[in-house]
């Protein structure tokens, strides 16, 4: 029996494709028709040395944050005042003042766990953070974030076991886009709500390797990081020691977006033993960076799923689905050459399409409610 693209409630559907506050195109249009005036200004004073390089400096920055603002609208990476005042805050110094200033938090009761506010209600997952450092692999330290499930604490569920649902961040980004430009937590909570899933233990990977400004795609770089074997043994090993977890590949689910789709894709075929389930937002199949650059050919092959993937032996069956944004034309090609490569390896495969989305956060945020319903269905069914 081959696998579906799971139904979703519409409420879950709506709530992740909401447009933050900070993601609207009419903050860029108020920052550009900022520029003209400041522009019309520089050029009115154009007698006035002192008014007129005030005026120019203001259009100049009026640019800068319109250009910085489209971005945004486009990406869908920072929603809210909330959202861009904490990324702040995870840069230090000048930059968590100034984060702080925007959002301290005083106007919320709610405790801040692991640095970020998590939904209220009594559907909201609990965010805990674990340091997962392995300097055997090169690993310095990892920023481990951890999705509970409501009541996850409570003695009447000291004896009840979870699944869990592993996110690798894309590149440039961290472990913390997921909470933030992916809203996770927000996503989890609505799906709890509406009983689209079942509770689940959902986890957010750091591997970044302590070098966020490098293209890793999770793999085990020969003199590098070893990021591989960090996420299949160290993490899985380490949630498992920590968490009350369903210990075994069936109730394990492996996912990502673009950068971080491709290392769910490359991992999760490596280690079928581990993971039965693959949800892969805006996948590719090929490792587009230099991270292997003048490695042997055949460790270059062997984590080229493209490649490998046609003749693999699969001891033990996957389910994947496969997300993509009409808008990304080669996202749609290439989630379907690699659903059909699977199928052809008589696993389960699905690719869901959202209509007008490209390769941004926004595809990625729409398409977790998906991901996240497809990973419950091979929990309760086993991968088909």
């Amino acid at each position: 029996m081959g696998v579906s693209v799971p139904a979703v409630p519409r409420e879950v559907v709506e709530h992740a494709q909401t447009t933050g506050a900070l993601e609207s195109p009419w903050i860029c249009g108020t920052f550009g028709s900022l520029a003209v005036v400041a522009a019309m200004l520089a050029v009115r004073f154009r007698g006035r040395a002192g008014a007129r390089r005030s005026a120019i400096a203001v259009m100049l920055c009026c640019v800068l944050l319109g250009a910085v603002t489209a971005t945004n609208s486009y990406i869908g990476y920072v929603r809210t005042p909330r959202d861009l005042a904490l990324m702040l805050q995870r840069g230090g110094g000048p930059l968590r003042a100034l984060g702080e200033m925007i959002d301290d938090g005083s106007a919320d009761s709610r405790p801040r766990r692991a640095g970020f506010v998590t939904p209220d209600g009594v559907h909201a997952p609990i965010l805990e953070r674990l340091a997962v450092p392995d300097p055997a692999n090169a690993v310095p330290r990892g920023r481990t974030f951890v999705l509970l499930p409501p009541g996850y604490h409570d003695r009447a569920n000291d004896n009840r076991r979870y699944p869990v649902t592993y996110l690798v961040h894309g590149f440039p980004a961290a472990p913390e886009d997921w909470l933030g430009a992916g809203d996770a937590p927000g996503t989890l909570r609505m799906a709890y709500l509406h009983q689209a899933i079942a509770p689940m233990i959902v986890v957010s990977v750091d591997l970044t390797a302590g070098e966020p400004g490098r293209d890793l795609d999770g793999l085990d770089i020969p003199g590098g990081p070893r990021l591989e074997t960090y996420l299949a043994q160290t993490v899985v090993t380490t949630i498992d020691r920590y968490y009350r977890t369903v210990s075994d590949r069936t109730h394990r689910a492996l996912g990502g977006m673009s950068g971080g789709a491709f290392a769910a894709l490359n991992i999760g075929l490596h280690h079928t033993d581990k993971f039965a389930a693959l949800l892969l937002s805006m996948p590719y199949d090929a490792t587009d960076n230099g991270a292997l650059s003048g490695a042997d050919p055949a460790l270059v092959a062997a984590n080229t799923p493209r490649t490998y993937l046609p003749t693999m032996p699969f001891p033990y069956p996957v389910a994947a689905i496969l997300t993509a944004g009409t808008g990304a034309p080669a996202d749609v090609t290439t989630a379907n050459r690699i659903a059909d490569a699977l199928h052809a390896r008589g696993q389960g495969a699905v690719v869901h399409l959202q209509r007008g989305y490209d390769h941004t956060w926004h595809t990625a945020r729409g398409a977790l409610p998906y991901l996240l319903a497809f990973a419950d269905q091979v929990f309760k069914n086993g991968p088909r």
